[in-house]
């Protein structure tokens, strides 16, 4: 079974996407792996293995490499008088824009290519942490109370401080700032707004319990990983989480009840059936006075969260086997010939 690592993308979180095939590439070295990288003109390369560093990039010497198309079913290399196809099941890996808002989603789905990765109607409601919100009331998913600001009509908040002000459509904690009174408010959201043209604030509870989970379906049965409880400080910034995406490690499992584990799978599970099919994703909760709160869900979580599963190349191989089939209509122009023969034409 072949695979190829699509990684890159225009977006805040390019770097991170490299990290991530860098340690998958590691991660998966017994699979027959291809990797094609996505710059920020959206051209495609197929990098050799053995290029893949970060340097390789930072350098430009990618650009060296083979650019690629894409046709019905593969990417294609051309040359002049010939093409060789690059075929195999796309583990999507772009972090951020392209790869969680849709955008490559729909292009593999036009081009008929198989890919592991939410899905355009999965991209919309969890790249946008708004649409988080619709998805969770719908749901009937408990998550913190929110407002939403918008760089072209201000309004004042009413939620006390402290808060945490995040943009959107962001991940990897990029543009996000705890805000401990209104003084401080102003230079957060100028921040965030450098970003997204929306905010989302929530209250920030200083040592709330948070837990990390992540999971699949394959054969119609939901697998997930071991619950993990992130260690850290105020909250995750970024340079914590870039190093993050480089873990390869498995970490230790949480030392929580089988009870608040089950509320976690369940919380999980309502998340991703009928949305997220043919994903491996991550969901960050917080645990409030036993309750499950979700506080975000990572399509595309750095590196494939792989640090969180016992045997993570098991786990890929079988959602491989396990994608959802999409129907494509097929055109019999009956329509058209029928009014053309009563036309007489």
């Amino acid at each position: 079974m072949k695979f190829i690592i699509l990684f890159g993308g225009a977006s805040f979180e390019h770097e991170i996407s490299i990290v991530s095939a860098i340690t998958l590439k590691e991660k998966l070295i017994e699979l027959d792996l291809s990797f094609i990288f996505c710059d920020q003109d959206h051209k495609f390369y197929l990098i050799d293995s053995s290029k893949m560093k970060a340097t390789t990039f930072s350098k430009g010497e990618h650009k060296k490499m083979p650019q690629l198309s894409l046709n019905h079913g593969s990417f294609s290399q051309k040359s002049m008088f010939s093409s060789t196809e690059i075929k195999g099941t796309v583990i999507n890996l772009i972090h951020g824009a392209d790869g969680e808002d849709g955008t490559i989603a729909a292009l593999l789905d036009f081009f008929s290519i198989r890919y592991i990765g939410p899905n355009v109607n999965a991209s919309v409601f969890s790249y946008d942490k708004r649409y988080t919100k619709y998805l969770c009331k719908a749901k009937n998913i408990k998550t913190l109370n929110y407002e939403i600001l918008s760089s072209k009509v201000h309004q004042n908040l009413t939620i006390p401080y402290p808060v945490i002000v995040k943009p959107a459509s962001l991940g990897s904690s990029i543009g996000v700032s705890v805000v401990k009174e209104e003084s401080e408010l102003d230079y957060a959201l100028d921040t965030a707004f450098e970003y997204d043209s929306n905010v989302l604030v929530e209250p920030f509870i200083e040592g709330v319990k948070e837990y990390n989970l992540a999971g699949y379906m394959a054969d119609g049965k939901m697998n997930f990983s071991i619950v993990e409880e992130p260690q850290k400080e105020e909250f995750l910034d970024f340079e914590k989480k870039y190093m993050d995406f480089a873990r390869s490690e498995q970490v230790l499992k949480a030392d929580i009840s089988e009870e608040l584990v089950k509320k976690l799978k369940s919380n999980f599970e309502k998340v991703y059936r009928n949305l997220f099919e043919g994903a491996l994703i991550r969901c960050d909760f917080f645990v409030i006075n036993g309750d499950v709160y979700l506080n975000e869900i990572n399509p595309i979580p750095g590196s494939m969260a792989n640090y969180l599963f016992k045997d993570f190349k098991f786990s890929i191989v079988s959602l491989s086997n396990s994608l959802p089939h999409t129907k494509r209509a097929k055109v019999s122009y009956d329509y058209i010939h029928s009014i053309a023969s009563a036309k007489g034409k």
